[in-house]
């Protein structure tokens, strides 16, 4: 079983490493989707970089990246927490992918999605659903953020019929989850837009917002990360 764990974390971690929304938008445009709009390897930035319908196929092979691998570590009968260590490790392939130096991956936003869904349908209903209420008003960004802080408690109570024993495991996973997707934001290299604006105040832009400025429509036409 620990041999399975093993070779199973290696291939989440490498499954999710493959980098869709770089691959479909320069296969579509032959455009490289770190030098258009947001700079970001994600199913968001195919809106800027590529055709539209492209976000529907490259979200859902997102999400299911991160759901196979935990789906399969529950078919092979893996406890609880190395289900979700499995599944941070095909958030770590996306964010931080093999197949791209190890740098320019995304937010893993879809990818936490199919983990989290596969551990619990109806938190991962509450996370699909919670971020874009502020569509309306543009700040599905902001909505992804409150989501993340919000999910380790949540996880104790919709985490499923399930003792402490694994109960336990599953929300210091995504406690580790949540604390990966807010420094993924955090961590990037500062644009040139952000050049004179105090650092204190870019990270709580990154945090709330996932940009370095205030003016999101001045980021995505001219924020992407030069270097």
């Amino acid at each position: 079983m620990v041999a399975q764990f093993v070779l199973l974390g290696i291939g989440a971690y490498l499954l999710g490493s493959v980098p869709a929304a770089y691959l479909a938008v320069k296969w579509s445009r032959g455009v490289d989707i770190r030098k258009v709009g947001t700079g970001k390897v994600g199913a968001a930035n195919v809106l800027s970089a590529g055709p539209k319908w492209l976000v529907v196929p490259v979200a859902l092979f997102d999400i299911g990246k991160g759901a196979a691998s935990v789906w399969i570590a529950q078919i092979i009968g893996l406890n609880a927490a190395q289900q979700v260590t499995v599944g941070l490790l095909a958030i770590v392939g996306h964010n931080w992918p093999i197949y791209l130096g190890f740098k320019s991956g995304g937010r893993g936003v879809f990818a936490s999605l199919g983990v989290i869904t596969m551990l619990s349908w109806k938190l991962g209903l509450i996370m699909l659903i919670f971020p874009y209420l502020w569509a309306p008003i543009k700040q599905v960004a902001l909505g992804v953020f409150l989501a993340l802080v919000a999910l380790p408690f949540l996880s104790w109570f919709f985490a499923g019929p399930m003792g402490i024993k694994d109960r336990l495991p599953i929300t210091c996973g995504l406690i580790a989850l949540s604390l990966m997707g807010i420094l993924k934001r955090v961590v990037a290299r500062r644009s040139d837009l952000s050049k004179g604006i105090p650092l204190g105040r870019v990270i709580i832009n990154r945090m709330l917002f996932d940009r370095d400025i205030a003016d999101r429509r001045l980021w995505i036409s001219k924020g992407t990360v030069k270097g």
